[in-house]
């Protein structure tokens, strides 16, 4: 039975206890051959941590664990380096010494092989001083590898103070790789995240990141081809225990687990490689990734700064935005296609835009279920059961049961929102009708200043229109005189349109007409 590596991020581990695993080791070999410095920034569980342990374990010149892998046939001399392995991933980061302490743990340990200089005062020059001390006492120059270097920002995002502090002291610290140069033959840092500007990296300029280089598009996550590859039997499988052919178990591993998209020029997705693991392991589909980690935070800048969220399902924007987090910034979207949640659908060459999208339906479904108890008042727990009834309804053709629950959604508007109770509906029905969508066909008509749409069933076909402060019948007479219901005129299902007027006096549905 294969033994499927689902938490394990440990090369020597990986290999030793015959875990499976998709070769990534000719992209390793030309990414050292080529350069000196790099920077990669991929969504949490892509395989970072065990791209960075496999070059710990290449640069430790462990020839054996590699036996039967591309790198075999590439690499001649298996030079052993000293390898300095910052892993910032497993700290706590909440008070203004959790940093300083873990560097200060890992600079020791480093100064207890290659000696201390009690001259050098502040972890960044003690940094500087160790790493010049290896390449004196080996003779060979430094490897310098660091996984999840912005895990300290990430988790403080929104506190000003601690944000600042902590760039301060990861800036200089890294600033080691600079001033040490002769001292370095390799270096690479990884993360989720860029932050730009007054940044980490502002002095660190000889970083050369690869994020949405083509080149290495791959080199974390697994391909089309390598899935098909190194798992046609994983498929059959999976396929088997769900009642799916071959060719269906591969569809809804694409649906669900691929799609993800670092760059606009390589022509195919990338599928989460935690999720499609976890689904082969377990023989079912299931939202594995998005629930080892609730993107609270994500959500926080999104009401922070009032964002429409229609706009971030059919967003737009350029390299130098999603290339870099600026901490001053009222934008949430580069940290929301950084961690993962939106990627790159489409690639508009003047004036160099990029379109974004969710990646599948396991990061869209997701995403939208764990909003809609941020925008509504329904409970956490009961959200999957609210959608269910909602979507049941809606499919059984009862309209005033699904009116009343949508207008359940939209009660409880916060005060807050009252002077922007259009965006408030706007996010409610944006974020029911997305996840109705998923079992439904919702087509959205128009974006600005409402949301109007169409949604279809097997047996039914509802055209909507929606006013605010207006009247139901005013709905009504749009819907006719634009003739949005012409299209299905010739349609078998039974076509039902209906108008439906806000109030903002009320904040919530006053009335709805159907025809």
């Amino acid at each position: 039975m294969k033994k499927y590596p689902i938490g394990i991020q440990n090369f020597e581990k990986l290999r030793k206890e015959g875990y499976a695993y998709v070769d990534k080791t000719s992209l390793i070999y030309n990414l050292v051959d080529s350069g000196n410095y790099y920077f990669l920034s991929r969504p949490r569980r892509f395989g970072k941590s065990l791209l960075i342990s496999t070059l710990e374990a290449y640069f430790e010149g462990k020839k054996d664990l590699f036996d039967g892998l591309a790198i075999t046939g590439l690499e001649k001399e298996w030079q052993c380096y000293p390898v300095f392995h910052l892993d910032l991933n497993t700290q706590k980061y909440d008070t203004a010494d959790s940093l300083t302490e873990l560097l200060e743990e890992s600079v020791v340990g480093w100064e207890s092989e290659y000696g201390r200089n009690a001259a050098e005062v502040g972890l960044e020059r003690r940094f500087a001083g160790v790493i010049r001390r290896a390449h004196e006492k080996t003779g060979v120059r430094a490897v310098i590898l660091v996984d999840e270097y912005d895990k300290p920002l990430l988790q403080t995002i929104g506190n000003d103070s601690l944000q600042e502090l902590y760039r301060k002291i990861l800036k200089a610290f890294y600033g080691s790789l600079k001033s040490e140069d002769a001292h370095i033959r390799f270096a690479m840092l990884t993360g989720v995240t860029k932050f730009g500007k007054v940044s980490v990296f502002s002095d660190l300029n000889n970083l050369m990141d690869i994020s949405m280089d083509e080149r290495y598009a791959d080199i974390c996550g697994i391909s089309e081809s390598e899935l098909l590859r190194d798992f046609d039997e994983d498929i059959r499988r999976l396929g088997e225990a769900n009642g799916q052919s071959y060719e269906e178990a591969c569809g809804q591993l694409k649906e669900n687990y691929d799609g993800y998209h670092f760059n606009p020029w390589t022509p195919y997705g990338i599928y989460n490689p935690f999720s499609v693991l976890n689904a082969f392991a377990k023989g079912r589909y299931g939202s594995y990734w998005f629930e080892t980690g609730t993107p609270t935070y994500l959500v926080e800048l999104l009401k922070r700064h009032k964002y429409d969220l229609y706009k971030m399902a059919h967003e737009k924007t350029t390299s130098k935005i999603l290339d870099s987090i600026d901490p001053a910034s009222t934008n949430p979207i580069p940290v929301i296609y950084q961690s993962g949640y939106l990627t790159i659908k489409n690639y508009i060459p003047e004036p160099k835009i990029f379109e974004l999208g969710f990646p599948n339906r396991e990061v869209e479904e997701g995403f939208m279920d764990f909003l809609l108890p941020y925008y509504t008042p329904v409970q956490e727990t009961e959200s999957g059961f609210a959608i269910w009834e909602f979507i049941s309804d809606v499919k059984n053709g009862n309209i005033d049961g699904f009116m009343e629950r949508l207008r359940s959604f939209l009660s409880d508007c916060p005060y807050e929102m009252a002077r922007d109770i259009e965006l408030h509906y706007q996010n409610v029905l944006f974020i029911v009708f997305r996840l109705v969508g998923l079992y439904t066909q919702v087509e959205y008509r128009t974006s600005q200043g409402r949301i109007d749409l169409v949604l279809q069933t097997s047996d039914y076909v509802y055209v909507m229109e929606f006013k605010l402060d207006g009247t139901a019948e005013e709905a009504m007479k749009q819907i006719e005189e634009k003739q949005y219901a012409l299209p299905f005129a010739a349609d078998s299902r039974t076509v039902l349109c209906i108008g439906v007027n806000f109030s903002s006096a009320t904040r919530n549905i006053e009335r709805w007409i159907v025809e």
